[in-house]
């Protein structure tokens, strides 16, 4: 039987919530093909390289945070034999959530990298098929925001509720009222927990600081309504 050679590539989606809108990392490609579109961040798989380190490594590369520190998660395999004019490439996607970044640095292959705002990603314009990629990867993250505590992985160590809520309203982009999501967070068990102290960063009167908890999903779960 015959095989026709097989690229292999990690692609990741890297979100993260800045001035209360979620923005993507996205690179301005600097070679061909699609050079000068926009893309998300990838790479091909080294012959030593498993998925995973493949997709750390370039996540490490693109925001410089060790990648440890980051939540990342599989999304999803695209496959079609003309996604890649240069072969058959066959890619498997990651969603990366990160805390508030400063400016990322563009790799070796790209001629910038910016943070865009989702709702201002012209999808028509994306690379290869990152459209696809983008919508599959935002989907998932607002949907593991209902039942898992996944919204924290935006947050810096100790954030405030109101904090916490900023990045619910920003990643499902919808407006929350104030009193009912403290209520939902602090009577769900082990959400999260008191982190011991007080700030002043949301203005006004001091807020309690709490801090991620140990669970791993959310009973009741958060609801988009």
């Amino acid at each position: 039987m015959d095989f026709e050679p097989l690229g292999l590539a990690a692609d990741l989606v890297i979100l993260t919530v800045r001035d209360s809108r979620l923005e993507v990392l996205l690179i301005k490609r600097g070679i061909a093909p699609y050079q000068g579109r926009w893309a998300l961040p990838g790479g091909f798989v080294r012959p030593d390289e498993d998925l995973e380190t493949t997709a750390r490594r370039e996540l490490a590369e693109e925001t410089g945070l060790p990648s440890e520190r980051i939540h990342l998660e599989q999304v999803a395999t695209y496959g079609a034999p003309d996604r890649d004019p240069r072969g058959r490439v066959v890619s498997v996607a990651y969603l990366a959530l990160v805390p508030d970044l400063p400016a990322p640095v563009a790799g070796s292959d790209a001629a910038s990298a910016h943070w865009v705002a989702v709702a201002e990603v012209d999808a028509g314009r994306l690379a290869f098929d990152h459209h696809r990629i983008l919508a599959d990867g935002v989907e998932r993250a607002r949907a593991k925001l209902e039942y898992s505590p996944l919204a924290t992985a935006f947050c810096p160590p100790e954030f405030t509720i109101s904090e916490l809520r900023g990045i619910y309203e920003a990643v499902w982009g919808t407006p929350l009222d104030p009193r009912n999501f403290h209520r939902k967070v602090t009577k769900t068990a082990d959400f999260v927990e008191p982190a011991g102290g007080t700030t002043t960063r949301d203005g006004g009167r001091p807020a309690q600081l709490f801090r991620r908890g140990t669970a791993t999903t959310l009973h009741p779960p958060m609801t988009r309504g």
